[in-house]
C-alpha cells in the first residue's frame, strides 16, 4: 500500500481504487453530497435549523429534488434551499463536475474506516469550508445508518433461498485475518431475485451462520420451500435448526468440483464430469437415480473411492426436482450468488486488507445495495406460476 510523508494514502493508490474498484455507488453518493450539502447551507445561514441567532442570515426554505446523470448511473439529489435565494451548494457542483475527485474521497473514505478526521476531509473538500466535529460525525452516521437499515430491512416471502460465504482480510489488533462475509440472496414469490442479508465474522462457525439465519427470520424471511448452498459443516448444522422440514439442495457447481478429488486420475476426469451433468440433466428424479445407479457401477471397480462419494453425495444434488421443471436451472446451483461475491472480490481486491471490520462490512454492504437495487427494477427472475 503507497503511503505519503504524512501517512495518508497517496492519490496514486486512490486513484488506482477509484479506478478499479469504486464505481457505481449512487446511494452512497447522494448520502455523502446531500449531508455536505446540508452543512454548506448551515454555513451560508450561519445558523442550525431551528436555531435562534442574532447572526443569521436568512432561513432555510426546504429542498429542491435534482436528478443527475453521472458515471454512477441517475442520481437524485435534495438541494437545500435557502429563502432569500442566492445560494447554490458547491458541494454539488464539485461533486459532479469533478466525478474523478469524488470517486477519491469515497475510496479514502472506505480503506480508512470513516472515522471523524476522514469525514472532515471529504466533506471541506467538497463543500470548501471547515466543518464542525459535530458535523462531520453526523455525516458518518448518515453514511452508516442507510446501510445498517437496509441490513435490517423488514423481509418477506422468499420460495428460494441462497446462502453463501466469501472471505476478505480485515486486519485487527494489528493482525490480518480472514472475516467471513455471510451472504444471503433469494427469489421473492414475485419471481424477481433479492439481496436479503449480509453479515461479517471473524470465523464462518456454526454460531456465526445460526445467527445470521435467525437475524432473516427476525425480520420476517418466510416461505421458503428451498436452500441452495453447499455443504459446509457450520451452514449445514445452522440450517437444520432454523429450517426444518425444508428442502436443501446442495449446489451442482461445487458437487463437480467435490467430485473431481476422488478421480484417481486426470484422463478421467473429462468423462466423470460429462457422467455427472448427464445424471443431472436427467427428465426426472427417478431418471437420475438410476443414472446415478449405473454410474457408481461404471465407476466401482476403476475408481471405488468416487463411487462411494457419488452415491453418498450425488442425491443431495435432487432437491430441485421436486419443483417446476423450468424453475431447474435456476435453483440447482447457487450460480447467481457465485457471481454477486465475484462483483464484489472485484470491488475490493485493490483494497487488499481493510483496516478494519467496519470498513469492509460498510463497502460490501454499498455494493450488495447496488445489486439489490438493479435486481429490484431488473426483469422477472422466474416465472413463478407457470403454465
Amino acid at each position: 500500500m503507497i503511503y505519503d510523508t504524512n501517512c495518508t494514502l497517496s492519490n496514486e493508490y486512490l486513484e488506482q481504487l477509484a479506478d478499479k474498484g469504486f464505481e457505481g455507488l449512487p446511494d452512497l453518493i447522494r448520502v455523502l453530497i446531500n449531508e455536505a450539502m446540508q452543512i454548506e447551507r448551515e454555513n451560508f445561514l450561519n445558523a442550525k435549523p431551528y436555531e435562534r441567532s442574532k447572526d443569521r442570515r436568512g432561513y432555510a426554505n426546504g429542498y429542491k429534488p435534482k436528478t443527475v446523470n453521472t458515471k454512477f448511473g441517475k442520481v437524485t439529489f435534495a438541494i437545500p434551499q435557502v429563502r432569500e435565494g442566492n445560494f447554490y451548494p458547491s458541494a454539488l457542483e464539485k461533486g459532479i463536475r469533478s466525478e474523478r475527485a469524488l470517486m477519491l474521497a469515497l475510496a479514502e473514505m472506505y480503506v480508512q474506516g470513516v472515522s471523524t478526521r476522514d469525514v472532515a476531509a471529504i466533506t471541506e473538500r467538497l463543500c470548501g469550508s471547515s466543518v464542525s466535529s459535530m458535523q462531520v460525525s453526523r455525516a458518518a452516521k448518515m453514511l452508516d445508518e442507510e446501510l445498517e437499515s437496509w441490513r435490517s430491512r423488514p423481509l418477506g416471502e422468499t420460495p428460494y433461498l441462497f446462502l453463501d460465504a466469501r472471505y476478505e482480510k480485515v486486519r485487527q489488533a494489528g493482525h490480518v485475518r480472514d472475516a467471513a462475509i455471510l451472504m444471503a440472496s433469494g427469489i421473492k414469490s414475485d419471481g424477481k431475485r433479492t439481496i436479503l442479508g449480509v453479515s461479517l465474522s471473524l470465523n464462518e462457525a456454526e454460531e456465526h451462520w445460526r445467527t445470521f439465519l435467525e437475524s432473516l427470520i427476525a425480520r420476517g424471511l418466510s416461505g421458503v420451500q428451498l436452500i441452495v448452498s453447499d455443504d459446509h459443516a457450520g451452514l449445514k448444522a445452522a440450517r437444520k435448526v432454523f429450517f426444518t422440514g425444508v428442502l436443501w439442495q446442495r449446489c451442482l457447481f461445487h458437487l463437480q468440483q467435490n467430485a473431481q478429488s476422488y478421480v484417481p486420475r486426470k484422463s478421467m476426469q473429462k468423462q466423470v464430469a460429462e457422467d455427472i451433468r448427464m445424471i443431472f440433466s436427467a427428465p426426472s428424479r427417478e431418471k437420475a437415480e438410476e443414472y446415478l445407479a449405473e454410474t457408481v457401477k461404471k465407476y466401482a471397480k476403476v475408481a471405488p473411492r468416487l463411487a462411494d462419494w457419488m452415491e453418498v453425495n450425488l442425491p443431495e444434488g435432487f432437491s430441485f426436482f421436486a419443483f417446476p421443471a423450468s424453475h431447474w436451472k435456476r435453483i440447482r446451483t447457487s450460480n447467481c450468488l457465485e457471481r454477486v461475491s465475484q462483483e464484489i472480490k472485484r470491488r475490493t481486491r485493490v483494497v487488499r486488507v481493510f483496516p478494519n471490520e467496519s470498513s469492509c462490512i460498510r463497502l460490501v454492504t454499498a455494493i450488495l445495495m447496488e445489486i439489490g437495487e438493479e435486481w429490484e427494477f431488473g426483469r422477472l427472475y422466474l416465472q413463478m406460476d407457470p403454465d
